[in-house]
């Protein structure tokens, strides 16, 4: 259905630290875009079908702007090292397996059916550096009715043999990819992915600036996430005055100036000097928070209220497998808590994050890089999913807003209950 209307508790961020919820509200679908939130349904949708969701929660869909699907066969295990050794000793050798295809399409099949069927409706994937194994990715995630960015890695430095593509080859193949997937996919687009600088020679760095103005590509990898990376960078890169000039440089950073180019989007961003925060904002970076992944890998904790309080952009990401799951409601929880510890340990941190705020970057905050997503508001793209929490017992009532807060911690997958993707049903059960 192309034109439709959703009955249930509505609840949505109009800022990033106010929410809207209608209680017993309709949502109305036109054409893969919301029309709006509304107490009485309007006349003039009054011939739309109607499905009723009694007292379920309608939310908008949720944003992961950092997830590794190559590592998801692995998730869970090999939290007790810090990032540097988790890479070579966990990360790199799983990555090296995906040269054979029969292996990939298992591990990725197992992926992209976790990621349909969660609460996730938008995603920004990194692959491996495995050009056919990539395709094979974006295929399936295609076949999920998802809205992703996936991107081939570029690594040609500092990597085992068997991830390491030399530079010449590693642009030449990134050149083959993204001729060979143009136009096939409705759903499913391309990002430019340097693994991160320790892995990326100039010449590839340099490269991939140069593909990304023929091309007009969005841009992610990882920035500042451990103190050991960030001093190597310094070694590596020494006319770099801090770790996001190194990626600056080759114009990989953001616009220019307000306006000028494709979005980035930096993971981690954990140990930001003073004029890595300002060129953030400067270049309109966003910020993939990974509270669950900075805290199995020791790195430390992002400094997410300053970054909110400078008006640098920022979402959430489950950064699979330092992070155990694909769950952005678990993210959400994880960084509140993790807020909490700064502002008690790190002296002159902001206040911690509120409930109402996570929220905000896990939905409409993350929600940003992929254009009018994450909202429930008019003229947003019709990103939803409906939630049951009944069997969250508990005596008296709850506000919607309490409920939602309480899905925040409790949520498993058995309170799903629909989901849609600009207006595509994913799933109803």
């Amino acid at each position: 259905m192309k034109n439709f209307v959703l009955r249930g508790n509505l609840c949505t961020s109009r800022t990033k630290d106010r929410l809207e919820c209608i209680p017993h509200g309709y949502l109305v679908c036109e054409g893969g875009t919301s029309a709006g939130m509304f107490e009485e349904l309007p006349e003039r949708f009054a011939d739309y079908p109607i499905q009723d969701w009694g007292d379920c929660l309608i939310l908008p869909g949720l944003v992961d702007l950092h997830i590794h699907a190559p590592q998801y066969a692995f998730r869970g295990t090999g939290m007790d090292r810090e990032l540097l050794e988790w890479l070579n000793e966990r990360a790199f050798p799983e990555e090296a397996r995906y040269k054979d295809l029969e292996y990939a399409a298992e591990a990725y099949g197992i992926f992209a059916e976790n990621m349909r069927a969660s609460a996730t409706t938008r995603a920004c994937i990194f692959a491996t550096r495995h050009r056919e194994a990539t395709e094979l990715l974006m295929d399936l995630m295609e076949g999920t009715g998802l809205k992703t960015m996936v991107g081939k890695v570029n690594m040609d430095r500092n990597c085992p043999e068997g991830l390491r593509e030399e530079g010449e080859e590693s642009l030449a193949e990134t050149r083959r990819w993204i001729r060979e997937i143009k136009g096939r996919y409705e759903r499913t687009d391309p990002i430019l992915t340097p693994r991160f600088i320790p892995a990326c020679s100039d010449a590839v760095m340099r490269g991939l600036g140069e593909i990304q103005r023929e091309t007009g590509l969005p841009v992610q990898s990882h920035l500042s996430e451990n103190e050991d990376e960030a001093a190597w960078v310094k070694e590596l890169c020494p006319w770099a005055g801090c770790y996001g000039e190194a990626y600056d440089r080759f114009g990989m950073f953001g616009e220019s100036a307000p306006g000028a180019g494709p979005q980035t989007v930096m993971a981690h961003c954990v140990w930001p000097a003073e004029e890595e925060a300002a060129l953030l904002k400067a270049r309109g970076v966003f910020v993939a928070h990974c509270p669950q992944s900075n805290t199995n890998l020791c790195s430390g904790i992002a400094p997410v209220r300053e970054y909110l309080d400078a008006g640098i952009r920022v979402g959430l990401g489950t950064d699979v497998a330092a992070g155990c799951g694909e769950s952005v409601f678990r993210a959400m929880a994880d960084a509140v808590q993790v807020s909490k510890l700064r502002f008690k340990l790190v002296r002159g941190a902001g206040r911690p994050l509120t409930s109402a705020e996570a929220f905000f970057l896990g939905t409409k905050g993350g929600g940003a890089f992929f254009g009018k997503v994450g909202s429930l508001e008019a003229g947003y793209a019709f990103d939803v999913i409906v939630a049951d929490d009944r069997n969250l017992a508990r005596p008296g009532g709850l506000s919607v807003e309490e409920r939602l807060e309480r899905l925040i911690y409790l949520s498993g997958p058995e309170h799903l209950r629909a989901k849609y993707v600009e207006g595509r049903e994913i799933f109803v059960r």
